[in-house]
């Protein structure tokens, strides 16, 4: 773990999805991200693609943080895959990670920011997020049945 009084100034945050190095980017996440180690090129060039804001964290040539979100602009958003290389975690770029995806156009003004975490539950309290048991409904997506399927085409067809 880096020292907090490490010397950052020649980090760089980068916005934009043409930041993102790929292969980069899957490194990363094997080596700090247990949920995100499997995730293939095509699948993360998808999410990316459907994503925004997208920054990256740069030292030098190395892409070193990585975050995205989601976003409608005025009620809700989604911050997605925060992670920060280990050698550089403890000296606060993960904290300035997240303020910048939040501070990004398409969040700074929406109503309520989501986040799912499964073991940092500290770490973004101290940034401001708080503990919400009211919206923890997932969805695995699966087939569904056949009549919501004839539903679902019958409403495409209203539009």
């Amino acid at each position: 773990m880096v020292s907090s009084t490490q010397d950052y100034r020649h980090i760089l945050f980068r916005d934009g999805q043409s930041s993102v190095d790929l292969d980069q980017l899957q490194e990363l996440f094997k080596i700090a991200a247990f949920w995100a180690r499997e995730r293939r090129r095509e699948d993360l060039e998808t999410a990316i693609a459907n994503s925004d804001p997208v920054v990256t964290i740069w030292d030098g040539e190395q892409m070193i943080g990585f975050s995205r979100g989601t976003s409608d602009g005025i009620y809700r958003a989604t911050i997605w895959d925060v992670v920060i290389h280990p050698d550089y975690q403890g000296g606060g770029l993960g904290r300035k990670l997240v303020q910048t995806v939040l501070s990004h156009p398409k969040m700074c003004r929406v109503e309520r920011v989501y986040l799912m975490t499964t073991h940092q539950q500290k770490f973004y309290e101290r940034i401001g997020f708080q503990y919400n048991s009211t919206t923890t409904m997932v969805l695995y997506n699966q087939p569904f049945d056949s009549e919501f399927s004839s539903l679902s085409s019958v409403s495409s067809e209203v539009h």
